[in-house]
């Protein structure tokens, strides 16, 4: 599966967030967007990489940057990640796999000698016109939100 190319537009594909609202990422054109993909809600790295933005939000959000996670997890494991973690953005679910084939982040996974398929942790950052500018292939999840910043040239 190839990886969402680079000047690729922000996909017009639109999922359920922990809330079960209807969140159309072609809507966020004309903000600085940061997708970000995910294996799965409340394990640690996951946890880690969420609660590293969810720390720099402020930061994010005072530079017009806007955040959204999509794993394939359930709308109500979202709803409970949120809530656990207090996460203030939203996290699509994508249990059809729709947004993950769209943007290239399924394949061979391997992990203590298994191999797998899976979701590749991966970070998609668009500029404001929703153009690809940035790709992330292994985020440092424990310092996420200042990789992004740094991305945008904020820090």
């Amino acid at each position: 599966m190839e990886k969402l190319a680079l000047g690729s537009l922000l996909p017009n594909l639109t999922g359920k967030n922990q809330r079960g609202e209807d969140i159309n990422l072609s809507s966020y054109i004309g903000k600085k967007t940061v997708v970000y993909f995910y294996p799965k809600d409340d394990t640690p790295g996951c946890t880690a990489q969420a609660c590293s933005i969810r720390d720099g939000m402020d930061e994010l959000t005072k530079n017009g940057i806007e955040v959204i996670g999509i794993s394939a997890d359930s709308v109500s494991a979202h709803a409970k990640f949120v809530s656990k973690y207090n996460l203030s953005f939203s996290l699509i679910s994508d249990e059809s796999k729709e947004f993950i084939s769209a943007f290239g982040v399924w394949g061979t996974k391997k992990f203590m000698g298994k191999v797998y398929d899976g979701i590749h942790r991966t970070t998609f950052l668009f500029d404001e016109v929703g153009a690809l500018i940035h790709v992330i292939d292994k985020p440092d999840t424990k310092n996420h939100a200042q990789e992004i910043m740094k991305k945008y040239q904020i820090i």
